[in-house]
């Protein structure tokens, strides 16, 4: 299954801020971001703010990104000179494993959302798909809302929009029988079925068009299975989970034709995210009959 995107989503712009271009995990971010949106790189956010006439006469981007290699990288002054220019453009931070323990440990920057590097292709690409439908989506809200409010408002509209829209048939295998049924609930809460659950690894033959996999640890012994699945069934979508996805592991999973690797514990708006880019016309992006 090939990763795909309408073309209204490419017009958007967005602003990339990386001191470090040489970081792998942000830089495969970036490459799955550069395939949803025309992006813009910047070295800071002073030198954003700089030139932003220059490659911004159009408008203010879709989402600022602060792309963060290491802890402490970005300051909340860095934030507030971002917000100060475009006041309508929200402020995220895209974490790589080394900033991975510090942003879950609870937000640095206040009112900055703070995402790790695997899960940020899906969750911009639920974003986006809202700003499709003419929605603000998640990032519209107020920056002063708390993070459980942000959820709420995110899993509210998740549901409204899988009951509206055509379901995918997925296939759910976990390493561990404790994670299989949490994982088809959060399935189930993005309005989709599961057509197949399985305790251990997936069966070669999979009667679905997209298959979920918690792997747990992707070592050698999990790419050599996932190598068959995708030689044996190569319009299967497979996404794998791992509690904390490496740059290494995810070429490697990559390489072996996994459409995407996510972080645990999955999020609902990563989740149905990467179906959209999985599957953009089986959930309607751009019919007007799905705005609201």
């Amino acid at each position: 299954m090939v990763l795909a995107v309408p073309d209204e989503r490419r017009r958007r712009t967005l602003l990339w801020i990386a001191a470090d271009s040489a970081d792998a995990e942000l830089a495969m971010a970036r490459s799955d971001t550069a395939a949803m949106a025309a992006v813009v790189e910047c070295r800071s956010p002073v030198d954003a703010v700089a030139h932003a006439d220059s490659f911004l006469a159009d408008g203010s981007p879709a989402v600022a990104v602060l792309a963060s290699d290491c802890p402490g990288r970005w300051s909340l002054a860095d934030a507030v000179l971002l917000s100060r220019r475009w006041p309508l453009t929200p402020v995220v931070s895209v974490a790589a494993s080394l900033a991975d323990g510090r942003r879950r440990s609870g937000p640095s920057l206040p009112g900055v959302e703070e995402v790790s590097w695997s899960d940020w292709p899906g969750r911009l690409s639920w974003w986006l798909a809202e700003l499709d439908r003419g929605r603000p989506g998640p990032l519209g809200m107020p920056t002063t809302a708390r993070r459980d409010e942000r959820l709420l408002e995110s899993a509210a509209r998740v549901a409204t929009v899988g009951r509206e829209l055509a379901g995918l048939r997925i296939s759910v295998a976990a390493q561990r029988a404790t994670d299989l049924e949490p994982l088809c609930d959060l399935i189930a809460a993005a309005g989709q079925k599961v057509v197949r659950r399985v305790s251990g690894r997936p069966a070669v033959e999979q009667d679905a068009d997209l298959l979920i996999w918690d792997v747990g640890d992707c070592d050698a012994t999990q790419l050599s299975w996932l190598r068959m699945l995708s030689a044996n069934q190569p319009d299967l979508g497979i996404v794998l989970l791992e509690s904390f996805p490496r740059a290494e592991t995810a070429a490697l999973a990559r390489a072996a034709c996994a459409a995407a690797v996510l972080s645990r514990p999955l999020s609902l708006e990563a989740l149905v995210g990467t179906m959209l880019r999985l599957e953009p016309v089986s959930f309607g992006l751009g019919e007007p009959g799905l705005q609201s």
